[in-house]
């Protein structure tokens, strides 16, 4: 059997890539610091295989064919096509098919109805973060992409519900891993909206907040209600409460909360606890 023994959270954003170099050394310290802390955690929890929730920034889908929601369940995945992205070693990245499938399996047995794919590109949405916890070793990565640029997208409250579902799946896998989930991307940010590099510090602290504290009526309502007014990249939060979901509403830790403008993002890490 399968076991649960990791979740956590970390943003992205194209700018800690791409102009790293011109970031402020405080900044980058922190946000270093924060990724490290992260990937120390994998490392020491030996985890076999990382379920990547992220979003798709046009990589693999677009408005012609655009799932709500997309399992990887193939050997191998591709790494990120961004020219800021091509320090990124580790292409093409293997995948973990046999418990993809499962996920996939379990979940249209009690009424979900993913997309799949055989191989995906996955971009700097997941690609980033994994870099950046400099893991000595890759796992495996079983992807799962949500939509979360164009609407109609996931209800928090169904995506509360894909957590659950992501908890049954890796309990009843029926090979031994150790298995994480990483959810990416988040917090507050705006991309080519006339706000972009404005941070919603109020919303943001009430979401850590509410996220800690664990409770999902008071989260979902907050997140139904306040998401979509803290910039159109917020709607990335997805991937946080497909994780809180999967921890069964346990709080979680917050390593670092850093609000950036100079990458334009409300930039938070977390891990929930076990």
């Amino acid at each position: 059997m399968a076991e649960l023994v990791g979740i956590y959270a970390a943003s992205h954003g194209p700018l800690i890539a791409r102009d790293w170099d011109r970031l402020p050394d405080a900044l980058k310290r922190r946000l270093s610091a924060a990724y490290g802390e992260l990937g120390r955690r994998v490392n020491a929890a030996q985890i076999d295989a990382i379920i990547g929730l992220a979003p798709d920034h046009w990589t693999n889908f677009f408005l012609d064919n655009l799932p709500a929601l997309c399992i990887g369940i193939g050997e191998e995945h591709d790494g990120p096509p961004e020219p800021f992205m091509r320090d990124f070693a580790r292409n093409p990245l293997a995948g973990d098919p046999a418990l993809g499938r499962h996920i996939l399996e379990t979940a249209l047995a009690d009424g979900f109805e993913p997309a799949l794919s055989y191989r995906l590109r996955l971009d700097h949405g997941l690609c980033l973060p994994l870099s950046r916890m400099a893991l000595p070793s890759m796992p495996r990565i079983v992807p799962i992409l949500i939509n979360e640029l164009e609407p109609p997208m996931l209800s928090y409250r169904r995506c509360f519900a894909w957590g659950r579902l992501l908890a049954k799946a890796i309990a009843s896998a029926p090979r031994p891993a150790r298995v994480a989930i990483l959810a990416t991307g988040g917090l507050s940010h705006s991309i080519g909206e006339p706000t972009m590099g404005a941070i919603d510090q109020e919303f943001d602290r009430r979401c850590i907040g509410a996220f800690a504290r664990g409770e999902e009526g008071p989260l979902i309502d907050l997140l139904e209600h306040g998401a979509a007014g803290a910039g159109n990249g917020a709607h990335e939060i997805r991937n946080w409460a497909v994780a809180h979901g999967a921890a069964g509403g346990r709080g979680f830790e917050l390593l670092d909360y850093l609000p950036a403008p100079e990458v334009y993002v409300g930039c938070a890490f977390a891990a929930w606890r076990f």
